[in-house]
């Protein structure tokens, strides 16, 4: 498998497939690179650069928790790009990994040329950031995968008039089957790391998304989602009225992205970049 090495010197996971426009997918909080596995089919034309981050999937977990965080995994992003001898890449980042993207545009916007967000933005709605933070860490109630593709469609907010098979591919990327039951795809101390403090105030993001200005952008949002809210989104269109905007219905946080409002969305945006 191939890694790279972060600057604390972690073995990272990533891939590498296809030619073409070179476009970099991030996946969320505690996903892994096969977040994008059901829209890989439907990016034709780019060279799909996809990775684990520190602590999850297949790289290496950090000694020190407190490096999983937005800026040491931006850091780690651009070392891909270093190690790939890529100059600049498209950016197709998925809740976490549309903040990296962001973050991204503000350090280096040299290395960006566009970014599509699949639901995230400037605002996260903390009362829903609150229920992601509390239950990181817990291994899965369910027993194997079946058990969770049962279970899943009454825990996922948001969704309806998903497959049966779909609860299935989710199960088996998002947790291992062990002789005692699910676990985690991720390390466990990643909830110390997100831990909210009631006291500080929310952070100001508006200046990661002004600094997509000029980039071709997209903003994809599941139209039940309970993290990035429609004032929030509308607040996104009045400062990017040239922003591609898809709302899937049916969908909560995160939509799958191979949905017909998805990838219309897409295929527009990368008509842009190409």
């Amino acid at each position: 498998m191939p890694h790279f090495t972060s600057a604390d010197g972690l073995r990272l996971y990533y891939s590498d497939e296809g030619a073409g426009l070179p476009l970099l997918c991030l996946p969320g909080l505690t996903r892994t690179s096969g977040d994008f596995d059901y829209v890989l089919p439907h990016l034709r034309g780019c060279r799909i650069l996809r990775t684990d981050y520190r602590g999850r999937g297949r790289s290496e977990w950090a000694p020190d928790p407190a490096t999983y965080a937005l800026p040491v995994e931006t850091a780690d992003v651009l070392a891909l790009l270093d190690h790939l001898g890529l100059e600049q890449v498209a950016v197709l980042g998925t809740s976490r990994g549309g903040l990296i993207a962001m973050a991204m545009a503000a350090a280096a916007p040299g290395r960006i040329l566009g970014v599509a967000l699949n639901d995230v933005g400037p605002v996260l709605e903390m009362a829903y950031l609150k229920v992601i933070v509390g239950l990181l860490g817990q291994r899965p109630v369910w027993r194997n995968h079946r058990e969770a593709a049962q279970g899943l469609p009454m825990v996922m907010a948001g969704f309806a008039n998903v497959p049966e098979d779909r609860w299935l591919a989710e199960a088996r990327l998002h947790f291992r089957e062990t002789h005692d039951g699910l676990d985690l795809t991720y390390d466990p101390a990643l909830r110390e790391a997100t831990a909210i403090d009631e006291n500080a105030p929310a952070p100001d993001l508006w200046p990661l998304f002004d600094a997509l200005a000029a980039k071709p952008l997209a903003a994809i949002r599941g139209a039940n989602s309970p993290l990035l809210s429609p004032a929030t989104l509308a607040d996104m269109r009045a400062r990017r009225p040239d922003m591609i905007v898809a709302e899937v219905p049916d969908r909560g946080h995160v939509p799958f992205l191979d949905e017909p409002q998805s990838l219309t969305a897409l295929h527009a945006w990368l008509e842009m970049l190409q």
